[in-house]
């Protein structure tokens, strides 16, 4: 989204706040940029799809800055999703098996998944299959991982099936 500053402002006519807020309602170009020039002020118009132009007094110099954050690419602000609300976008780690897993891995990864639960974050459990002959063990072994991990989490929505093998998530209690 384009910023135009001062003499790159173009309309005509501008609709025109002032800097502390409040609405000076639409003057002409010319005066706006007088009146930014008197008070040693720039003028900003951050939108051009409204006739006439919305157009805010801000201290010089205040205006290549708020260009510059306008063409920035907007980060996701952590601090908003503070406490237990979960972002869309929240980062998911993904425990992969087989179906023929021997024990010792078993073990392994389900410790590491209970200790994930335990801090509050969600698991992606998948178990892959590599045959049709497999599916029901793979999604015997998602069975056992949510019986054990009961204490810990509660499984989102059903075992999903595929072809190539049953994944569930697991969101913390």
């Amino acid at each position: 989204m384009a910023v135009l500053i001062n003499e790159q402002i173009r309309a005509s006519e501008v609709d025109l706040t002032g800097l502390s807020g409040e609405h000076l309602g639409v003057v002409s170009r010319e005066e706006a940029l007088a009146m930014a020039r008197s008070q040693g002020l720039d003028l900003v118009c951050t939108s051009l799809m409204s006739s006439p132009p919305p157009c805010t007094l801000v201290p010089k110099g205040r205006g290549k800055a708020l260009a510059q954050k306008k063409a920035a690419p907007t980060k996701p602000d952590a601090s908003r999703n503070s406490g237990k609300s979960k972002s869309a976008k929240e980062k998911v780690k993904e425990f992969r098996f087989t179906a023929h897993i021997e024990e010792h891995d078993y073990d392994t990864k389900l410790r590491q998944a209970d200790k994930h639960l335990r801090s509050g974050k969600p698991v992606q459990l998948v178990v892959k299959a590599t045959g049709a002959k497999e599916a029901a063990a793979a999604k015997a072994v998602l069975e056992r991982l949510l019986m054990d991990l009961k204490d810990v989490g509660v499984k989102e929505s059903g075992i999903q099936t595929s072809g190539k093998g049953s994944q569930v998530r697991v969101n913390p209690k």
